[in-house]
């Protein structure tokens, strides 16, 4: 990589999906611009599905790794490099969680359903109430049609995209407080349409 081509990278003019490409020759440098940018969000996702540190740290090097040996496997004309990344690191996630879970590694058995993903600071029954892993990519991506454009971009950048509450209220110009309440209330949606009958004799929440 030239010196020029090194600060044009120092300084993210190079898109992800050049980086990829660059990577894909060899380019050591590449990869570690593309670690740099993307490190912090792979291991969030890894740690909201894993909850556990270690895993996620192991899970952060996977991926990466894939990404240094199996680059050429990216199609940009399918997806952007970013939603790639984030979606090889949700199912590889899942499938460790499901290996950990066969070996008893977990002590809660309400840990079935990639919905934990969902804000670790959520307390009570509606945090546990919506799993992703009951439907498909494609019928959330088209449940997600039914809400309104706020709801419909806070839910698709977070589980899509990888982004934080944080990071959301920048991107959509909004506070956090409202991101906040689009996630809620989109969840809320999406859960009352995918289950709209409750158990008889219950709240809900699993207790009569």
């Amino acid at each position: 990589m030239s010196a020029d081509s090194e600060v044009a990278v120092a300084e993210g003019l190079v898109s992800d999906e050049a980086l990829i490409e660059r990577i894909r020759r060899g380019d050591k440098d590449a990869l570690a611009c593309l670690f740099e940018r993307y490190a912090r969000v792979v291991r969030a996702v890894a740690l909201r599905i894993l909850r556990d540190t270690a895993e996620a740290d192991d899970l952060l090097q996977e991926v990466f790794l894939f990404i240094h040996r199996k680059s050429g496997f990216f199609d940009s004309s399918k997806s952007s490099a970013r939603s790639w990344i984030v979606q090889m690191t949700y199912h590889r996630a899942i499938d460790r969680r499901r290996y950990l879970q066969s070996r008893h590694f977990y002590t809660r058995v309400d840990l079935d359903g990639a919905g934990d993903v969902i804000d670790p600071h959520r307390q009570g029954c509606e945090a546990d109430g919506f799993r992703m892993d009951l439907v498909g990519n494609t019928t959330i991506r088209g449940l997600l049609g039914t809400l309104t454009e706020d709801q419909r971009n806070t839910l698709s950048l977070y589980f899509f995209e990888g982004f934080t509450f944080d990071e959301i209220a920048a991107k959509l110009g909004q506070s956090l407080g409202n991101v906040r309440h689009h996630y809620y209330r989109g969840l809320d949606h999406l859960r009352k349409t995918l289950f709209p009958r409750k158990l008889p004799g219950s709240n809900g929440c699993g207790r009569k």
